[in-house]
């Protein structure tokens, strides 16, 4: 039995609260409980990394990357021949698509960067539309009962179970302790590329390995919030968060606390919804949309605020 079965927004955070204080049996983690920890892990890989994509301004190529991640996964689906749930959920075939999805982003989107003479927003505007329309096209072709494209481009949050869980909390921890291993070469080369060079660091090194991470992050989330939602958890709270930080320290306490408290809300209200209306909401889908609607807040909060600055501005000849 569901011990948030009937609860509104306000009751699931009461129930949550007893159980982690032991005054509720936690002998085994509810549905939502799941869905809440493996969301809270998706928000902060996508924090971590989105802050230095963003700072080095690849979101673009973070665009590319989780239409991409979609081809890795088919291309591994269709030459080991196993069975959708157990493709996502086997590290090294997790691992493996990362790596084909990076190593073709980057190789294709250099080649029409320098043999066609493309700019690199085009070169990648290119790469990442024609390697997803042939992900589709592989889909339709050889997937048709396999259920893949609904499994990858939408997500299901509430088809994750306690078996999700372990994968998706190695990958966050890996993540996090290669960027705190890489920290101070990510900020120097996000800020100044030449000093980053003077000072040793190898820039196309650390380009690959944050591409990698990203691929990484993109394709342990798919099964959660899907291929078409990952993005908006890889930028939405940066974004945010850039409007309020200036430094990178504060950018990165923010906008992982931004992922955090919106995963919790998504889950709360997904279950209001449900309780309340019978209803079954797309937990991912409403987490995106909050955290679309605080990006435009924010956006009319700090602009109010230039204008009342500029407006105490005294006037000078």
């Amino acid at each position: 039995m569901n011990p948030y079965w009937g609860s509104g927004f306000f009751d699931f955070f009461s129930i949550l609260f007893y159980r982690l204080m032991g005054k509720m049996p936690l002998s085994q983690l509810a549905p939502d409980e799941v869905q809440l920890i493996i969301l809270l892990c998706i928000t902060i890989s996508m924090g971590l990394l989105g802050v230095f994509l963003s700072l080095r301004k690849m979101t673009m190529l973070a665009n590319s990357l989780s239409h991409t991640t979609l081809l890795g996964i088919v291309l591994c689906f269709l030459l080991l021949k196993t069975p959708v749930h157990t493709l996502m959920m086997n590290p090294l075939t997790l691992l493996l698509s990362s790596l084909i999805s990076c190593c073709l982003t980057l190789i294709l989107t250099e080649l029409s960067h320098k043999l066609f003479k493309l700019q690199e927003d085009a070169s990648i505007g290119l790469v990442f539309t024609t390697l997803f329309a042939l992900s589709i096209l592989l889909i339709t072709v050889f997937t048709r009962n396999a259920h893949l494209g609904t499994e990858v481009i939408t997500g299901n949050v509430d088809a994750l179970s306690i078996h999700d869980i372990p994968y998706t909390v190695l990958s966050t921890l890996g993540i996090t302790l290669v960027t705190c291993l890489f920290y101070r070469a990510w900020v120097i080369s996000a800020f100044d590329v030449e000093f980053a060079y003077l000072a040793g660091f190898s820039i196309r090194f650390h380009h690959i390995i944050q591409l990698f991470l990203t691929a990484l992050a993109l394709i342990v989330s798919m099964r959660a919030v899907g291929v078409l939602l990952a993005l908006s958890f890889l930028i939405s709270p940066v974004l945010i968060a850039r409007q309020w930080s200036k430094k990178v320290s504060s950018l990165l306490f923010l906008s992982l606390s931004l992922g955090l408290s919106f995963s919790f809300l998504g889950v709360a209200l997904s279950r209001h919804i449900l309780s309340y209306t019978q209803v079954p909401v797309s937990t991912g889908g409403l987490i995106v949309t909050l955290l679309s609607l605080a990006y435009f807040v924010s956006t009319a909060l700090t602009f109010r605020q230039k204008i009342r600055f500029n407006d105490s501005t005294p006037l000078s000849k």
